[in-house]
């Protein structure tokens, strides 16, 4: 299913490996080399969250949300993390509060972003 929406992507001139530049959330600028900036546990509203495990390259993604959480394998981009959810590719990024389009993670700098309404943060 990912090599299907990596597919997709490359007919429609976008690339995977290739987004738009995002910052590098802050925890990853103090993160060892040897350990992964996604790796940990990213806070959204009301008790939902997304966890990262594994890297480098291959990573678990579990969210979750009000309906309990998920798991979905992950593969490293540049500059992101790309798995698929119910069909859909989906590209998590680094991102700030604002970013997010959550007012509950306005105040926020060092988040990750799934898409508009989608996103997590540390700190």
């Amino acid at each position: 299913m990912l090599a299907a929406g990596v597919a997709a992507l490359s007919a429609c001139g976008r690339s995977v490996d290739s987004p738009a530049a995002a910052p590098v959330p802050a925890s990853a600028a103090s993160a060892s080399k040897a350990s992964s900036p996604w790796v940990g546990r990213w806070h959204g509203p009301e008790g939902t969250y997304l966890e990262i495990t594994g890297g480098p390259g291959t990573y678990s993604v579990t969210v979750q949300n009000l309906d309990g959480p998920r798991n979905f394998d992950a593969k490293a981009g540049t500059d992101t993390l790309v798995f698929t959810r119910d069909g859909v590719l989906e590209t998590i990024r680094a991102g700030s509060g604002p970013e997010t389009g959550m007012k509950w993670l306005a105040d926020k700098h060092d988040c990750l972003i799934v898409k508009s309404g989608e996103g997590y943060c540390r700190g």
